[in-house]
């Protein structure tokens, strides 16, 4: 069951990615959410502010929360010893693979159990349900849920959890936004290579009878936002419902110790998205916020 809505209007769902990962990220979003345009979350099982997003999301009834699930560049939830596929080896098993290159190459092969990867997703997700969430939508840390390896488990986490909605990772790239910055090309590359996987992810979230938008914008342009490209990006959006990705954040000691390329950019992006600009922007283009919770 795929989302049936009046494509005749623009929806547009500005979901916060990394809630739980410091403080100063937590209480930019909350920021973000209350004086700005971010209508949704995602929150990290396993973030070290983890305790204090969960306060938060609870303050902010309003804010739609889902969980950022978490299968690279970090540490599950589960023990090592019982996802041994999922796990870096040279840790002694006790984070994830760092790179996201290792952990393609391996769920491409065929390296990765989708039995543990189905266990850590269910793990995660019934992390913050104990805590009192009710869990609008899953996405995943560097969007993981690209591979059809990891996918297809992920559906089934979410199915046996309860979890209505997932995001669409696969969306419209403008060239009108790489042209302010021909940095993003190389990374422009990589989404057009993995675009034909598109495909087989909206079948497989039908198949699942799951909610899902149309697809993403901004993920091209994340860690270079600026007011320019955000305007850009709405004036441009297709008809029907998509979603904003984006990373508000406090750049702070905290965060200066924390593994992340994202740091000056989430004070960038939480200026951006908390601007009168943002707004007037979004209300000219005719494009109407919505959060996931909508989707149901």
């Amino acid at each position: 069951m795929l989302l049936l809505l009046d494509w005749r209007v623009r929806r547009l769902i500005v979901n916060a990615d990394d809630f739980g990962l410091t403080f100063g990220v937590n209480r930019a979003i909350e920021e973000a959410h209350g004086n700005g345009i971010v209508t949704s979350a995602t929150l990290m099982a396993n973030g070290a502010a983890f305790g204090d997003a969960i306060q938060r999301a609870k303050s902010n009834s309003q804010l739609s929360v889902g969980c950022h699930v978490v299968l690279v560049d970090g540490m599950p939830v589960l023990s090592g010893g019982q996802i041994p596929t999922l796990s870096d080896k040279k840790s002694g098993g006790g984070r994830f693979l760092d790179r996201l290159s290792s952990f393609a190459l391996r769920a491409a092969t065929g390296g990765i159990h989708p039995d543990e990867i189905e266990a850590e997703v269910t793990a995660q997700i019934r992390k913050l349900q104990s805590a009192g969430i009710a869990v609008s939508h899953l996405d995943t840390h560097k969007h993981t849920h690209i591979f059809p390896a990891v996918l297809r488990p992920l559906l089934r986490a979410a199915h046996a959890c309860g979890v209505p909605a997932v995001r669409n990772p696969f969306g419209p790239i403008h060239l009108s936004v790489l042209a302010k910055r021909p940095g993003l090309w190389k990374r422009l590359a990589g989404v057009t290579v993995l675009s034909p996987l598109g495909k087989t992810f909206r079948r497989s979230v039908s198949e699942a009878g799951m909610l899902t938008p149309d697809g993403t914008v901004g993920v091209v342009a994340t860690g270079a936002l600026d007011d320019r490209m955000l305007k850009t990006i709405v004036e441009n959006l297709p008809e029907g419902t998509w979603e904003f990705v984006c990373h508000p954040g406090y750049n702070d000691a905290e965060l200066g110790s924390i593994r992340t390329r994202l740091r000056e950019s989430r004070a960038i992006e939480l200026r951006l998205l908390t601007s009168p600009q943002a707004r007037e922007t979004l209300a000219r283009s005719g494009v109407q916020l919505i959060s996931y919770r909508d989707l149901v």
